[in-house]
Order: structure tokens, then sequence, then C-alpha cells
């Protein structure tokens, strides 16, 4: 993905059809959080490092978090595997058993994003 950071962000998908995708950091949805409430970046910062924290000390706590129309982070296991060296082709390396976060976006979510989909296809992402 390419960041540009002269794009503005929040504007109407049929804006977007004809740019390239864009990568938004956290310091760019405090920004526009802050421009649209009214509230300090400090206090939006707070808020959305507040919210990051208690989720990512949840799924640490192998607990779900589901966000209604957003999507559920969930902690699945990956199971070990035998591996390849790519610098030593004939010897395996074993791939030890890991927990990972796993995204499933809701329904609301899932409806936004697919409608992206003719913009994608034309840069052929």
């Amino acid at each position: 993905m390419v960041s540009i950071r002269a794009q503005p962000i929040g504007c109407e998908l049929s804006y977007y059809t004809h740019l390239k995708m864009v990568t938004i950091t956290k310091r760019d949805l405090v920004i526009k959080l802050s421009n649209e409430t009214g509230l300090t970046q400090q206090e939006v910062f707070a808020v959305v490092q507040g919210t990051l924290d208690s989720i990512t000390e949840e799924l640490a706590k192998g607990n779900s978090v589901v966000m209604r129309n957003f999507g559920a982070f969930q902690v699945r296991e990956v199971k070990g595997k035998i591996g390849r060296n790519p610098k030593d082709p004939s010897k395996d390396v074993p791939i030890p058993p890991r927990a990972v976060v796993k995204f499933k976006p809701g329904k609301e979510m899932k409806e936004k994003v697919a409608r992206i989909l003719p913009s994608l296809q034309e840069e052929g992402v």
C-alpha cells in the first residue's frame, strides 16, 4: 500500500475511485475525530489509545472482542509445522504452534468494503 499524506481522509467513496489507496495512520484518525467532535487531539488520542490497549489486554487474556457492525477479534492457535530454510532448502525447520489474532469483519463493514472492488480491479491490486 502507498502512503500519501496529502490526501484528505473521510471523503466519500466516489472521490477515491480515481485515486490510489492510501494508508491511514492512528494520527490521521485522531486528527479526523478531533475535527469531527471538537475534542482536543490529546483527548481523542487518549480515547483511541485506551481502546486499543483494552482490546489488546482482552486478547492477551484469551478473550474475544466483538464490536457490532464492525467485527470481532479472536485469538486462535496456529498449529506447528515443518518449514524450509530458504537459504538451505534441504534442511527442515520446525515452526512451533503459536497464538494469533484473527479478525472477522461485521456485516456493515463487509458491505461498505465490498463497494470498492471496481476501483481495486482498475488498479490491479
